[in-house]
């Protein structure tokens, strides 16, 4: 026996309300970046399909004045999206023509269908309609699962673009417990 229609529609539309995204809290106590690198490690070790962006720092300074370097989960594609404006600066370093270049990451994983998506951070950019605001609308419209990192500056923002999407704390245990919610066993 099938659910009436109107149930079926119910149910598909309350599936739909809340994205499958996840935003780990970035409260500048564990490096969000090298847990991302960790759970992708995983899950592919896992066999799953993970597309994305992991954040790194070339230089092996962390913070605002670092520069910063995005890496392809699946190609291993550098992208430099950082602008070097000098140790004094307080401008913004974030150079939007990077990440510009790296947003077709995440766009080429949309065509791929993966288990899931890591983008590196849902920043100011972001926050802003700007930065990769377009791809990850997409990637959470079509259904995809995305992980990302968001500064506690930033969670307002983030709750509003996904419609409430998790927060989780900077725990790996956190983290893998989201996962197992949302993805179909390995």
């Amino acid at each position: 026996m099938t659910a009436p229609p109107v149930a079926a529609a119910t149910a598909a539309a309350a599936e739909v309300s809340v994205p499958r995204a996840a935003a780990i809290l970035d409260e500048r106590v564990v490096d969000v970046d090298a847990l991302l690198a960790q759970v992708v490690a995983a899950q592919r070790q896992a066999g799953r399909q993970v597309r994305g962006l992991l954040m790194t720092h070339p230089d092996g300074q962390l913070g605002c004045a670092a520069a910063m370097v995005l890496v392809d989960i699946n190609t291993g594609t550098d992208y430099l999206v950082s602008q070097p404006l000098g140790r004094d600066s307080t401008a913004c370093r974030a150079d939007t023509q990077g990440f510009a270049c790296a947003s077709v990451v995440l766009r080429d994983a949309l065509a791929a269908a993966p288990e899931l998506v890591v983008s590196n951070r849902f920043g100011g950019l972001e926050a802003e309609g700007g930065g990769f605001a377009s791809e990850l609308l997409a990637l959470m419209s079509h259904g995809v699962p995305v992980l990302t990192v968001v500064a506690a500056r930033h969670v307002a923002a983030w709750q509003q673009f996904t419609g409430g999407a998790a927060l989780l704390p900077a725990e790996l245990a956190a983290v893998q417990a989201w996962l197992g919610q949302v993805l179909a066993p390995a």
